[in-house]
C-alpha cells in the first residue's frame, strides 16, 4: 500500500504502540519520527535494534516516549543523547536494559513463531537481576544443574519503522546489505517504510537485487520521503551528516534549545510544504 507522506503512515500508529526502530547505521526513517512528533505521539515504546540513536532522541524530546528497551543510546561521535539522558535522569521515561544479541534473539523468536529461544553469554551478568522476564533454565540435553541456560521471550512489536533507498511497483523493498529491518519487519505485526523512490518492474525477479529485498508480504505501506534517513546515511546514497548531529547535540543540551531545533527543523518544514 503506498500512502502519500511520513505523516500518513504515522497517522497509523496508534499512542502506546511499540515501535522497533533500527539503528543510525542501518535505515532509521527519520521521517517517520518527525511525523509522529507532528501528530504528537504519546506513550510509544520503542525498541531500539539493538541500539538507539538520533530517531529516538527526539521523539523522547517531543514527548512522545513511555518507554525504551534497547542496549545503549548514543549520538556516536556526537556524545551522549541529551533528551534520552534528561528524560531518564528526571525520571519521565522508563528504560529496559537489555543487550544486542538479546534483542536480535527476541526478534528472531518472534520471526520463527516461537514462544522463546535461548541464549548464552548473559550469566554471570547484572542485567538478569532486572529483567525478571528472562528465565535461567537447566539445559535439558546436559546432566542436570550442569549448564544452565537463558531463555528470552519472543518480541513482536506492534510497528517496524525504516527508511529504505527505493521500493519497486509490486510493493517490494530493496534494503541492500541492511538485513536487520527484514528480521524487524518479519518479527512484526505491521512495517512501515519510507523510501527514496519508487521504481518499476519487481526485485524479486532480478538475481542482482533479490538477495537485498524484502518481500512486499511483509510490508504494510509505504511513503516517498526524499532523504527520509537523514542525517543519518543511506548505503551509498547518502553520508551520515556529522555537522548536523553535533548541532542537533549542542541545542538538545538544554530544554529551550531543543524546542527551538524542533521549531525550526521539523514544524517549519512540514508548514512551508502544506502552504505551497
Amino acid at each position: 500500500m503506498m500512502l502519500q507522506s511520513p505523516d500518513a503512515l504515522a497517522a497509523l500508529i496508534p499512542d502506546g504502540a511499540l515501535v522497533a526502530i533500527p539503528p543510525d547505521n542501518s535505515l532509521p526513517s527519520v521521517a517517520i519520527a518527525k511525523a509522529l512528533i507532528r501528530r504528537g505521539a504519546r506513550g510509544l515504546r520503542l525498541l531500539g535494534v539493538p541500539v538507539s540513536g538520533f530517531a529516538t532522541d527526539i521523539l523522547i524530546g517531543a514527548g512522545c516516549v513511555a518507554e525504551v528497551e534497547t542496549s545503549a543510546v548514543s549520538l556516536g561521535e556526537a556524545g551522549f543523547a541529551p533528551r534520552f539522558s534528561a528524560a531518564l535522569k528526571e525520571g519521565r521515561i522508563t528504560v529496559r536494559d537489555a543487550t544486542c544479541p538479546a534483542i536480535h534473539t527476541m526478534l528472531q523468536a518472534a520471526e520463527k513463531g516461537v514462544p522463546f529461544m535461548p541464549l548464552r553469554g548473559l550469566i554471570g551478568s547484572d542485567i538478569l537481576a532486572n529483567r525478571p522476564d528472562w528465565k535461567v533454565v537447566p539445559n535439558p540435553f546436559a546432566p542436570a544443574g550442569e549448564d544452565p541456560i537463558v531463555l528470552l521471550p519472543a518480541k513482536q512489536p506492534d510497528f517496524a519503522i525504516f527508511h529504505a533507498a527505493m521500493a519497486d511497483a509490486e510493493g517490494n523493498v530493496w534494503l541492500g546489505r541492511r538485513r536487520e529491518c527484514a528480521t524487524i519487519a518479519h518479527a512484526s505485526k505491521a512495517a512501515l517504510v519510507t523510501v527514496e523512490r519508487i521504481v518499476e518492474g519487481s526485485f524479486l525477479e532480478d538475481e542482482r537485487l533479490a538477495p537485498g529485498a524484502i518481500s512486499a508480504t511483509y510490508v504494510t505501506a509505504t511513503a516517498i520521503a526524499e532523504r527520509g534517513a537523514h542525517p543519518v546515511a543511506l548505503l551509498d546514497a547518502y553520508g551520515f551528516d556529522q555537522d548536523y548531529v553535533s548541532a542537533y547535540a549542542r541545542a538538545a543540551r538544554t530544554e529551550e534549545g531543543f524546542r527551538a531545533w524542533l521549531e525550526a527543523e521539523v514544524f517549519a518544514p512540514a508548514q512551508k510544504v502544506a502552504a505551497e
